[in-house]
């Protein structure tokens, strides 16, 4: 620190800043700080990308996390992850239960990576044991990079608020061009059909969208149309050469996002790959 004639006082310390870095005495309250949590979130960013930089080709998947096993929608999320495992791509969720749990074990099933990306909630969850490579975060943001930034597309299945989050925020991204060639699929006619009426009716009526905006979004009751139509895209924007093959691929699932893989490998926010598989430096 520079100081001018008196600007800055100090009162003096007879300790050094060694003293005080190993002086294990005092309140632990630091740790709460600002200062602290930056430290924090720059560790979550370095371990997403650390654990997904070599992942290949992904999709995210989202839907409720409450949905039940018996519930049909169950049943697709299953198909979905198996398909997009099929097709060479690694499926990636929130890790949780319901429509995430589904699609990670329909990934993994099929021989494919399978990925979970947790969150710490007030209640807890834990990730599915259909995770292989898995990555629990404190910060919603960084997690969502995550998902941006691995996938090839989104697949969104009928879910909630944390559904609706995934999917709004990837629809801002490509409308904003922040990313771009960004597929949106959304499973399930009947329970989307009446968000894109409102959409249509509403939002493009009163001049808040465009007409096209609402066009960024395919939806469709039939996993293999979805796998399509995110092939197709992803054709168009990088050429046949550099489009997955048709061989296994893994997936990575969330709460609120999705994707696919196989069978259990986390604890406690480390980074694990449960079926030895490397992923990125650190799977």
């Amino acid at each position: 620190m520079v100081t001018r004639r008196g600007q800055v006082s100090r009162v003096a310390d007879a300790s050094t800043t060694d003293q005080r870095l190993l002086d294990s005495r005092g309140s632990g309250d630091w740790v709460h700080t600002d200062p602290w949590r930056v430290m924090r979130i720059q560790s979550e960013f370095v371990e997403g990308f650390g654990m997904l930089a070599e992942l290949g080709p992904a999709i995210s998947v989202f839907g409720s996390a409450r949905t039940a096993r018996t519930d049909p929608d169950y049943a697709t999320a299953e198909r979905l992850g198996r398909a997009l495992a099929h097709a060479g791509y690694a499926v990636i969720t929130g890790g949780g239960p319901g429509v995430m749990e589904a699609a990670n074990k329909g990934a993994s099933e099929a021989g494919g990576i399978s990925v979970g990306l947790g969150i710490e909630l007030p209640y807890e969850q834990g990730m599915n044991h259909w995770v292989d490579v898995g990555l629990n975060f404190r910060y919603f943001f960084a997690r969502k990079t995550m998902f941006v930034k691995y996938a090839q597309g989104f697949v969104v299945l009928p879910g909630g608020f944390g559904t609706f989050d995934e999917l709004f925020e990837a629809l801002t991204l490509v409308q904003t061009r922040k990313v771009t060639r960004f597929p949106v699929v959304l499973i399930g006619t009947a329970y989307w059909s009446g968000l894109l009426a409102w959409l249509r009716d509403t939002a493009v009526v009163g001049g808040k969208i465009k007409p096209h905006d609402v066009d960024m979004l395919f939806v469709t009751d039939d996993v293999d149309e979805a796998v399509s139509r995110i092939h197709a895209v992803e054709s168009e924007a990088a050429g046949p050469s550099e489009v997955p093959d048709m061989v296994s691929g893994g997936v990575v699932s969330g709460d609120v996002g999705s994707g696919d893989l196989g069978s259990s490998g986390v604890v406690s926010g480390d980074v694990v790959s449960g079926n030895g598989r490397p992923v990125g430096p650190e799977g």
